[in-house]
């Protein structure tokens, strides 16, 4: 006679202080896009593979609470890109017509605040296949001193593709392999960019004139076709030559019109001739015809290089190259330099003294300078030496040098720069030199060493320059290394005064003027330093703040000045709801404050502190109030839905948390409003609450609402102020799909999805979703299932990898999502496989949601359990909103891999009577796993079942 004996053991859940079910982020990463394969590399690292030009689609799914925020970025590949950062709902990363060099590795990112952020991350690999390129390299060696000679070709077939391309080398329709006659090599020659294959014909023979194909192939990976290129060897077979009709170097007159003839000389195929210019394009004035360059009405902006390239892909491609100059003079500029041995900086009798001449031309060394003096030209003597190339100056710069200065040698005298035979206009430069030539000095006037002017107004700095000649002035910043406002890091100016427009905060500093070494002295720099002083209006912090304080209690709001020209307060004004607030007169500071001596309705509203420093006035902006924050809604709930098809209608279980209950009065009350889509009519409803913490979950029934209709719902906290911020979502009908719930459904790992479960992220590594098609074929043999309880190649299960780097002891956990209690006691039913000789243990654990998750674990089996699945039947009964875990342990040694299948959770008991051999909890003796005191330590009820004949 068999008897059965229900024992129950009840455990009085445990209420902890803590942030109750705000819960850290998780993150899961799924593609939706035009993927070929998504696979897993080496067990941990999921890697989506897509062609080039398709379209990217990854999607981050995220649980936790408050709802967590998410931002993509990526590495590898490219330099690293932030591709978009999204807000609460926004978790779809999508990237139109991908190119190779964005693939790399994406990394989801989820946070909310609450523990640390959850990272997930996916290698995309961008799949491609570019033309071959053939190049036909020849080499003659003499053989048996110049009696005859031996050719060898090399033939060299180039690709650019990911995966590595397969070669495969045809003669006519033949297939070539390496050594198939003496004649023939293939093979990879190393140091070469991209992938190469070399075929080899060695001391040609007539048969080898054919015709040859590299066939490049990645073995139809996302469906790319292979491609191909032919090339015919002939006798005749040889690289490019080239002639030019003009010289390397070419000069010319600007509004020439100019044609550069590149002709062909050799090459079999016939080469493709081709123009280039560099730096810049091809001029907009050019034609190309027929091999030859012509250009009209040549500027100077179109000189450069122009090269002219022959290319047939035998040998190296043939190039010549065109300097082209177009000639050009500008800036005549000249130096007065004193004795330099005497190191004088003054112009004295009796002392020598020299006179430098330069321009800027093209070309430079064609210009040809003539020195005159009192419009005769300069004679050279023993006293007056003309050179061309002055050592301490640029080249092609002409020195007048006259020795031991005397009265008659005061006059003027001319420089003349020039082309000789050619329709250039000379350059000219005029130097005076007598008693009232003097060095240049250089000051700041008056009253002007510090100028202060208003942001966006118009500054001019001023320096004085007195000397004859006065030479330019230059300006720049001392300060720092910044640009001036124009860009450039100097600014020239004739009259000394730098003008700067629209100035802004940025631009304060130091400003240095020096005298420029030319068109004047050629002597130490004069300086001088100008200060700028900008002025703007304050930067106050905070520019809004939301205040939230209990009724009765006092608040101090202070408004700070951060920056500003100048920085000091002048004058603060305080309005609360627009009027005027008096306050007693304080010292001048870099701060003001108001304190609100006690919160009621009549003190509540906008505060605004108005600071001036004489320029300008910002605000800060403070909202205080005694109403309380909005609440925040579950969204880690899955499907809260229960159905009545008899009815048509459907009840929603809402869940909440409030944000802050602590910064105000207690919450007493919720005013529930709902509101059915596309109509006005609401029904309220008051929800009372006796205590209110931070972090408890509090919930609602929505009853008869209509399938399929959606609904707002606007949920409004109430304290002794009143109504505070309100929360609004959308409750729309959805049929449970694909998630273990209290509707029975039975969670196969089929879709990416894997039924809502998340890895933890407190674990040492993660469950690998597999089937027999995806799993690693170098899998450690004797463990593990070969397929999953289905039996087909397809099917999905989830599965622990106890290999290296894994060692004894190493946790992985699977999480599911949060399930709502809509039943008494549940079966969580599953199929394992525990097969190999180090298995370690399989444990499944319950997690409930209350001010604080506590983990309880409620079944564990260890050891080998043979080459099959097996299935487990394991009571609960949850005090509140749980989530179940499962445990993979790794065991001493290789041969430990773990999986599970088929995930049910179903309300009501576990079958009394064990399914076959193996159940949650069976006979003693058979090999069945038993619950152990130690097990029952959380908040929940659990039943064992013990058959005793």
């Amino acid at each position: 006679m068999e008897m059965i004996c229900l024992v129950f053991l009840a455990v009085v859940p445990a209420y902890i202080e803590g942030e109750g079910v705000y819960a850290p982020p998780q993150a899961q990463i799924i593609h939706a896009g035009q993927a070929c394969v998504v696979k897993e590399d080496n067990i941990s690292e999921r890697v989506y593979t897509i062609r080039e030009g398709d379209t990217l689609v990854l999607q981050c799914l995220v649980t936790g609470h408050p709802r967590p925020q998410v931002r993509w970025t990526k590495t590898a590949g490219s330099a690293s890109d932030k591709f978009q950062e999204t807000s609460v709902f926004n978790e779809t990363l999508r990237i139109e017509k991908i190119q190779r060099l964005q693939g790399g590795r994406y990394y989801c990112k989820a946070e909310n605040g609450v523990g640390v952020p959850a990272i997930k991350s996916i290698r995309v690999d961008v799949q491609y296949l570019d033309e071959p390129i053939l190049t036909v390299h020849q080499t003659i060696s003499d053989v048996r001193g110049s009696f005859y000679q031996e050719k060898t070709v090399f033939l060299r077939c180039t690709v650019n593709s990911n995966p590595p391309a397969r070669f495969i080398w045809k003669r006519g329709t033949e297939t070539l392999s390496h050594s198939q006659d003496n004649g023939v090599d293939i093979y990879e020659p190393l140091y070469t960019q991209g992938e190469t294959k070399v075929l080899k014909l060695k001391n040609l023979r007539p048969q080898d004139y054919a015709s040859y194909t590299c066939q490049v192939s990645v073995r139809n990976v996302c469906g790319i076709p292979d491609k191909s290129i032919t090339f015919q060897l002939t006798n005749t077979t040889a690289p490019p030559a080239l002639k030019l009709s003009v010289n390397e170097t070419l000069v010319v007159n600007p509004g020439d019109n100019v044609t550069m003839q590149c002709s062909l000389t050799g090459g079999d195929p016939l080469p493709e001739v081709v123009w280039s210019h560099s730096p810049s394009p091809m001029p907009h004035n050019s034609l190309i015809q027929e091999g030859n360059l012509t250009i009209w009405g040549i500027r100077m902006e179109d000189s450069g290089y122009y090269n002219c390239t022959a290319i047939n892909n035998v040998g190296n491609p043939a190039k010549k190259t065109v300097n082209l100059l177009v000639r050009s003079m500008k800036n005549a500029t000249f130096q007065i330099t004193p004795d330099v041995i005497k190191e004088s900086e003054s112009i004295q009798l009796g002392q020598d003294l020299k006179l430098s001449c330069h321009v800027d031309a093209v070309p430079q060394e064609k210009v040809v300078y003539f020195w005159y003096k009192n419009g005769k030209p300069a004679r050279v003597s023993d006293r007056l030496l003309i050179s061309r190339n002055d050592p301490e100056l640029p080249p092609v710069t002409s020195s007048l040098e006259i020795i031991d200065l005397r009265f008659s040698d005061y006059g003027t005298y001319l420089c003349i720069a020039t082309f000789q035979g050619a329709p250039i206009p000379d350059l000219s430069v005029e130097v005076n030199i007598s008693s009232e030539t003097v060095p240049p000095t250089i000051s700041v006037p008056k009253g002007q060493s510090t100028i202060t002017v208003r942001e966006g107004s118009r500054a001019e700095l001023q320096c004085e320059v007195r000397g004859k000649p006065k030479p330019p002035i230059i300006w720049s910043r001392v300060d720092k290394e910044a640009p001036m406002p124009s860009g450039a890091m100097t600014v020239e100016t004739y009259d000394g005064k730098l003008r700067l427009e629209s100035v802004s905060r940025e631009m304060s500093g130091t400003y240095k003027c020096q005298t420029a070494r030319y068109n004047g002295f050629n002597i130490r720099p004069r300086e001088a330093l100008v200060q700028l002083n900008v002025q703007f209006p304050p930067v106050v912090e905070p520019t809004s703040q939301d205040i939230r304080q209990g009724l009765g209690r006092s608040v101090t709001l202070r408004c700070t000045m951060l920056k500003g020209s100048p920085l000091k307060v002048a004058t603060a004004v305080w309005r609360f709801n627009g009027n005027l607030v008096t306050l007693p007169p304080s010292e001048q500071q870099d701060y003001s404050e108001l304190k609100v001596d006690s919160v009621t309705r009549e003190s509540s509203g906008s505060y605004e502190c108005s600071i001036s420093n004489d320029v300008g006035v910002s605000t800060c902006l403070f909202q205080v109030s005694a109403k309380a924050y909005n609440p925040e809604f579950y969204y880690d709930t899955p499907n809260p839905t229960q159905s009545q098809k008899q009815s048509k209608n459907y009840s929603y279980v809402l869940q909440w948390t409030q944000k802050e209950p602590d910064a105000v009065d207690p919450i007493l009350k919720y005013q529930l409003d709902v509101r059915q889509l596309n109509q006005r009519s609401t029904v309220q409803t008051v929800i009372p609450v006796k205590k209110m913490e931070k972090g408890l979950l509090l919930e609602h029934t929505l009853h008869n609402l209509k399938v399929p209709q959606s609904y707002e719902v606007r949920l409004t906290p109430f304290t002794n102020f009143g109504a505070g911020d309100m929360a609004a979502r959308i409750i729309q009908y959805l049929e449970p799909i694909n998630y273990p719930n209290p509707a029975d459904n039975t969670c196969r790992f089929e879709d990416e999805k894997i039924c809502g479960f998340m890895q933890d992220k407190m674990d040492n590594f993660d469950w690998t979703r597999q089937n027999a098609l995806t799993q690693n074929p170098k899998r450690t043999v004797n463990t593990g299932p070969p397929t999953d309880i289905s039996g087909t190649q397809e099917g999905y299960y989830m599965f622990i990898e106890a290999s290296r780097p894994r060692v004894t002891g190493d946790k992985a956990r699977l999480i599911s999502p949060l399930y709502n209690i809509t039943a008494k006691y549940y079966c969580v039913s599953f199929f394992y496989h525990m097969y190999g000789k180090h298995i370690g243990s399989l444990n499944l654990l319950v997690r409930v949601r209350n001010k604080r998750a506590i983990d309880t674990q409620v079944w564990s089996l260890s050891g080998n359990r043979g080459n099959e699945w097996q299935q487990a039947h394991v009571p609960i009964n949850p005090p509140g909103p749980f989530q179940i875990i499962f445990e993979g342990v790794r065991g001493t040694s290789y041969e430990g891999d773990i999986a599970i299948d088929d995930v049910t959770l179903k309300k009501g008991d576990c079958p009394r009577k064990p399914f076959g051999t193996n159940k949650a909890v069976a006979l003693p003796g058979n090999g069945a796993p038993v619950l152990h005191s130690s097990s029952f330590g959380g908040p929940l009820t659990f039943f064992l079942y013990v058959l005793l004949r």
